[in-house]
């Protein structure tokens, strides 16, 4: 039995799998894991907008939605801590002089970008 075959009445190519020729074609592209800030409004939708979250659902947009959020989010919070750290002061020569003030000045900046994205785009 041949590999491929294509129908002359529909010019559909058909592949052999097993026993049984199923429609060959491109396969679907592997779906793209959600980041951070995806699943952490994946949650909120769940716990607090469950009406929101079914309507996404059953009108297969949640996968859509949930990366815009993640994209848009990830975006703000790479945009909000340059600017913060900028206008901080945080530079590489504060790093290599004091490592220890610059992870401290880094990881207040990184909670105050944290709470500006949840507030502005996961839980709103």
């Amino acid at each position: 039995m041949e590999k491929y075959i294509t129908d002359p009445r529909t010019g559909l190519d058909y592949e052999l799998v097993g026993d049984y020729y199923l429609i060959a074609g491109d396969d679907d592209p592997a779906p793209q894991p959600l980041g951070l800030w995806g699943r952490r409004r994946l949650t909120y939708l769940k716990a607090h907008h469950r009406s929101l979250y079914n309507d996404l659902l059953l009108s297969g947009k949640l996968e859509g939605h949930l990366h815009a959020i993640d994209a848009d989010a990830t975006a703000m919070a790479d945009r909000l801590t340059a600017q913060l750290s900028r206008s901080e002061g945080l530079t590489e020569a504060l790093k290599a002089a004091d490592p220890l003030a610059w992870v401290q000045r880094m990881n207040s900046i990184q909670a105050r970008v944290r709470e500006l994205v949840n507030h502005e785009l996961i839980y709103n």
